[in-house]
């Protein structure tokens, strides 16, 4: 947050004289405000928030995500609304299922945690259409997130709705509900000026619009400044404690909506990185600059299953967040990691809230925060050199700053915690085969190829091809493109080298070519450039000629204005290369098809398998071939995923469930699929006789190849050193000063496997200058010979374990390299005795 010293002080004292009135228990319902922090039910509050969305996890799976959210330290749970799914036609509503808000909120509020309602009704979210609803496009003149009045009134009929359905259930804080904080719109500024004077319009009625909704908490809008009052305006970002220009008022407070634990993927993309100790550098920043709610996006990302993600985006959404998509397990060591940190800063929480800040700089890229007064005292110590690491002198005492790290001294004296040494567990993600659920899947494969249509067989006549959004409407991926040409034999090639050239021009986003039936090729855009030519050598004979297209869609757009004049599909297509030059064939009658037979007749559930004749696997696989077979459940309780082996581009359904979208042969510039792993949720399966049906675009599929895995994360580890604190868990608070409340007060390597599993194998153990990460250490040139020894005395065999980080205990008999700065790196093994 860009602030100067002065101002800081002056909205706090501002702050601080609102608390006042507050402190003395005024105990009344709701959520009201300051320049200092929200105040629920008469009491400030440090928020710590975690972005979880009730439609990219199974209901099953709710009360262990919020758990395991609340137990890494946080007390909201946010989640966005999602229109298309609640009223996917005009009038008829969804609200089953793992759709049911209603059910989601209340059991966040009964985990005892707070939620926080994104209620669009735009959400972008790398979520089909940003959310809007396809029939919305259909409205005459409207326009999408502007002053424009068809919109405004489905909008208001919308958002009516939906506030309605949260009061009649009594879920909003000043009913004694966990719903403290709603938003209205999304990220609007990013696309304001396209629309001139109709967005500054637009922004004013929205805020009039939710104000008058009356729900007793309040509301925000991220990334815009000029929210009107008393709407709060929020921030979004990776590094919101210094790009965030503040809340446009001096009485409202600093909040973070969305601090982006990683970054989203799309087909294409090689894997997404945020680490841990950037994450917690920045939330400290944040927290320490007058910041009191930081919602992390994601906690949970999840999956996107069916139809649901917005073009490119991966059905895998935000791996990694603290809560991977399978979410069994937390991530280590961001999970852990970030709920050092919430304790750290809980310490502070009396300071923080009602103490008086300072800035003092200690030098370059060095300053101290502090927050002091009512007997409390916390102290943020920050080294902002993202190469050098530093010791400064601070009331009297050194302390030694790691680059680019904030120290957290909840009594000005003592570090608890610092953003660059993590002290929590490692872990490493294992996908091991399922014995059981592989045993048929190499062997019981059947298929049904679908038949390519002709010109005669389709109904859908026009004399361009036809725009693929509004063709599908969104209740498909696809749509056939038909037409015939007639040659003769003048028109063709005489030269036996010489072959002509389809070129399909397309706006986007796939398509698959045929020519008399016959497969020519495939081709795809990118998530940056939806549109692609597509140009393959094809086979023509002399009389009519069927050129077949099957244009596909993958998602619609999310974001960006004029959305609903967004375009996809072929849009000129011409032959090179024959004897009369080129043919361009746009404007030459085309037939077209919503959809495929087979998605026609559902023959991916139980129902409709039967409508097509099935037969075993021979010989060559043509493209958009559908294969079914049967599994039985894996073993154990733990998530299960199938990897995708060998397979090309196309959908997975389990028990006529869509798992979604899978996109093998879309290699990332590492040379890998950019998701190779797809989720299966455990609550979509029988014991046994589950019914699996994949539909394949591309030639040459190979099912037999597929595997089924169970997910775990037995693989956990420690890396610790001299400059690591002890665990933040041995600190407590007496009388405003921080002090151990255990008897262990040095750093040490502390390992619990998760389940009731016990340490089985260790695996590695180095005391000296081992590198690698958690499931790929390897010795450097210096390690001390009865580590391992030492590690599997204290932990084989236990269910948690702690080693201390001390020399004598180490190196027993003598040191190989006494002038190297030693750490100590712990890989093991967990599993049942």
């Amino acid at each position: 947050m860009v602030m100067s010293s002065f101002l800081f002080l002056i909205t706090t004292l501002l702050s601080l004289l609102a608390s006042f009135a507050v402190a003395d228990g005024n105990k009344t319902l709701g959520v009201t405000y300051d320049g200092r922090s929200l105040i629920i039910n008469g009491k400030r509050e440090i928020l710590f928030s975690g972005s979880i969305h009730y439609t990219r996890s199974t209901p099953d799976m709710w009360p262990d995500l919020i758990q395991k959210a609340k137990r890494g330290g946080l007390n909201v749970i946010q989640t966005y609304v999602f229109w298309n799914i609640h009223e996917p036609v005009q009038g008829q509503y969804n609200f089953q299922g793992q759709y049911d808000l209603v059910k989601f909120i209340k059991m966040i509020g009964e985990h005892g945690m707070y939620a926080s309602l994104r209620l669009g009704p735009f959400i972008q979210a790398e979520w089909n259409h940003g959310g809007l609803p396809y029939w919305l496009r259909e409205v005459q003149n409207i326009t999408f997130r502007s002053d424009n009045e068809p919109f405004k009134y489905h909008m208001k009929k919308y958002v009516t709705m939906i506030i309605k359905k949260m009061k009649d259930e009594k879920l909003f804080a000043s009913q004694g509900g966990p719903i403290i904080l709603v938003q209205i719109e999304n990220e609007y500024s990013t696309i304001q000026l396209a629309y001139r004077e109709k967005g500054n319009k637009y922004v004013q009625w929205t805020g009039n619009l939710a104000v008058g909704m009356n729900i007793g908490v309040p509301w925000v809008m991220c990334k815009q400044k000029d929210a009107p009052d008393p709407i709060i305006n929020t921030c979004n970002g990776r590094y919101c404690g210094d790009t965030f220009t503040g809340p446009n008022k001096p009485n409202k407070p600093s909040l973070w909506t969305e601090n982006w634990t990683a970054q989203f993927r799309v087909y294409g993309d090689p894997p997404s990185q945020r680490s841990v100790e950037d994450l917690a550098f920045s939330t400290a920043r944040f927290i320490s600059r007058n910041g009191t709610l930081i919602n992390y996006y994601m906690y949970h990302g999840g999956t996107n299953f069916g139809r649901t993600s917005a073009n490119f985006v991966t059905t895998r959404y935000y791996d990694e967040a603290p809560l991977d998509e399978f979410a069994v397990f937390a991530k280590g060591p961001k999970w852990g990691h970030l709920k050092d940190l919430h304790r750290a800063l809980k310490l502070c929480k009396k300071a923080l809230l009602w103490g008086y800040p300072s800035v003092q700089k200690l030098g370059q890229d060095l300053e101290a925060i502090v927050y002091e007064g009512h007997g409390a005292c916390a102290a943020f110590l920050s080294n902002n050199s993202t190469y050098m690491e530093k010791t400064i002198s601070f009331r009297g005492r050194n302390y030694y700053l790691p680059s680019k790290s904030i120290s957290i001294l909840p009594d000005c004296q003592t570090v608890v915690y610092n953003t660059q040494t993590i002290v929590s567990q490692h872990n490493s993600r294992n996908f091991v085969p399922s014995v059981v659920a592989n045993k048929r899947l190499s062997w019981d494969w059947e298929t049904y190829t679908e038949s390519i249509p002709t010109f005669e067989q389709l109904e859908n006549k026009a004399t361009n091809p036809l725009e693929l959004f509004n063709l599908t409407k969104d209740t498909t991926d696809y749509a056939w493109y038909s037409m015939i040409i007639t040659l003769g034999r003048g028109d063709l090639p005489m030269r036996a080298n010489a072959s002509p050239v389809l070129i399909v021009a397309s706006l986007g986003h796939a398509l698959v070519a045929f020519v008399n039936g016959e497969y020519v090729g495939n081709g795809h855009g990118s998530h940056l450039d939806k549109s692609f030519v597509f140009r393959k050598p094809i086979k023509l004979k002399e009389g009519p000629n069927h050129i077949q297209i099957l244009g596909s869609v993958v998602g619609f757009p999310d974001s960006g204005a004029y959305m609903e004049k967004r375009f996809a599909g072929p849009h000129r297509v011409e032959i090179l290369g024959l004897n009369t030059g080129t043919l361009e064939l746009t404007k030459n009658r085309w037939a077209h098809q919503v959809g495929l037979y087979g998605e026609e007749a559902k023959i991916f559930t139980l129902g409709g398998l039967n409508k097509v004749k099935w037969t075993k696997i021979e010989g060559k696989r043509p493209a958009l071939t559908w294969f079914k077979t049967y599994f039985d459940a894996p073993e154990g309780n733990h998530p299960i995923a199938i990897q995708m082996n060998r397979m090309g581009k196309g959908m997975i359904w389990i028990n006529g469930q869509s798992i979604g979208r899978y996109w093998i042969s879309y290699l990332s510039p590492l040379g890998q699929p950019t998701q190779s792993e797809y989720h299966i949720p455990r609550s979509y399966l029988k014991p046994t006789g589950n019914l699996m049906v994949i539909l394949e675009e591309e030639e040459e599929a190979r099912p037999e190849e597929i595997k089924f895995v169970v997910v775990d994360r037995d693989t956990i580890c420690s890396y610790i050193s001299d400059i690591h604190p002890p665990p933040v868990q041995s600190w407590g608070s007496k009388n405003n000063v921080s002090e151990y409340t255990a008897n262990n007060r040095k750093a040490s390597a502390v390992l619990t496997c998760p389940d009731f599993k016990v340490i089985t194998n260790v695996q590695f153990a180095s005391y000296g200058d081992s590198i690698g990460i958690c499931g790929g250490y390897q010795y450097g040139n210096c390690n001390a010979q009865d580590t391992k020894e030492v590690v599997e005395r204290f932990c084989l065999g236990k269910h948690t374990c702690q080693i201390p980080f001390e020399k004598e205990l180490l190196i027993r008999n003598w040191d190989p390299c006494p002038n190297v700065k030693k750490s100590l790196a712990v890989q093991v093994k967990c599993g049942f005795k």
